[in-house]
């Protein structure tokens, strides 16, 4: 390992395609601005949301890797730290849905509040002002968690200091409850307020494994891209990929089992604020979509997440991760879509061109600095075992 450029990622020309296909499909979308103004800012919502979570939950599973050191994470943690260093980025792009607020929020319209004595009780937190100073928060320390973590990684490759693994995992274990706190809230304010009345406890926490499954889903597919090319198709091997797809296992029993629960607990207890929102999700056109994630966000991959023949064998992985990566599209626009159309699904154009067109951004962006770094921790004192084939 003298001198880091064999490790360095392939010129390619994945980044320069994908940011002009971000930007062909997002100036498309301005033709919905004009058109349709509501149902844009409806549309780019759902797609910041999404690739937003995706680096989002790539940080946390950062964090949680210098907490338990594991070695799925050697090979992992340069793409988790490249996925979450575009949080900047989305932050920039998370302001045209500032200044859609009054198109999208229900809340933010003063005659709807005088005349709701729910929403006169929660004005308190919901309104305009509070709003914007939340965002504004929960991104800058967001990007301080990056920013510190991938200054101490980059750190290490450069010196070796043995010191600079303690002030990671140090950072981590705080930097774990900030996240989990701040995208509860997150979650709270950009999707759970478009219906204001509705009203759960385990919301924040179904809402953060959410973007797990999302983020370990893109983190597998990239793992599994890298894994057939040099330098990493001499590092990664069977038993990484085998942990990558017991992650997967993990984050789709943790969804499933938050998403029953919430659902138990409100349908038995008959919570009269509580239960319209399963009903407009388990009626018409949703019922099928919601029939859709039981089979293919839950059963389906769990049976074959159990087949350890899948778990070894990347061809096998990459098909069931990338089911997962569309299922929690799907499970995004499942609860975000019905809080504008509850009498059954719209499937609006803008809704997908806006979601490709953020994403074009996102993997650009992404593969722009996954390519800025070595693919390996040089100096990390895991690296060694990880480099021993089995």
């Amino acid at each position: 390992m003298n001198g880091d450029q064999s490790f360095r990622l392939e010129p390619t020309g994945v980044p320069g395609k994908a940011l002009v296909l971000g930007v062909v499909c997002l100036a498309v979308c301005l033709i919905e601005l004009v058109r349709q103004p509501t149902q844009f800012f409806r549309s780019y919502l759902f797609g910041e949301v999404f690739w937003l979570g995706i680096g989002l939950g790539c940080l946390g599973l950062l964090m949680l890797q210098h907490l338990v050191a594991g070695k799925w994470g050697i090979v992992l943690r340069r793409p988790l730290e490249a996925a979450a260093r575009t949080l900047a980025w989305m932050g920039i792009f998370f302001i045209p849905v500032l200044f859609g607020m009054h198109r999208l929020f229900v809340w933010t319209h003063p005659g709807v509040v005088a005349a709701d004595h729910i929403l006169q009780l929660k004005a308190a937190y919901l309104n305009t002002p509070f709003f914007i100073v939340r965002a504004i928060g929960y991104f800058v320390l967001w990007i301080i968690l990056i920013a510190l973590l991938t200054r101490w990684s980059s750190a290490q490759d450069a010196t070796g200091e043995p010191d600079l693994v303690r002030r990671m995992r140090n950072l981590s274990g705080p930097g774990l409850a900030i996240f989990g706190f701040t995208v509860s809230f997150a979650g709270f304010d950009w999707v759970m307020s478009l219906e204001p009345h509705f009203f759960s406890t385990i919301y924040g926490m179904m809402f953060v494994v959410t973007e797990a499954v999302g983020a370990m889903s893109f983190i597998t597919l990239v793992a599994i891209y890298l894994a057939d090319r040099k330098p990493l198709s001499e590092v990664i091997q069977a038993s990484q990929i085998h942990d990558f797809g017991n992650l997967l296992l993990v984050f789709t029993l943790l969804w499933a089992y938050l998403g029953f629960d919430q659902f138990l607990i409100i349908w038995s207890g008959n919570l009269q604020n509580e239960i319209p929102w399963y009903v407009y999700r388990i009626r018409h056109g949703w019922a099928i979509i919601a029939l859709g994630l039981v089979i293919f966000h839950f059963a389906a991959p769990l049976l074959l997440l159990f087949q350890r023949v899948i778990t070894f064998q990347k061809r096998y992985l990459k098909y069931v991760a990338g089911l997962l990566f569309i299922m929690s599209i799907v499970d995004l626009f499942w609860l975000m879509m019905p809080s504008y159309e509850k009498v059954g699904p719209q499937f609006h154009w803008s809704d997908w061109v806006a979601l490709i067109g953020l994403g074009g951004l996102f993997v650009g962006i992404f593969f722009r600095q996954l390519r800025a770094r070595p693919l390996l921790p040089l100096h990390d004192p895991h690296l060694v075992g990880v480099l021993q084939h089995e």
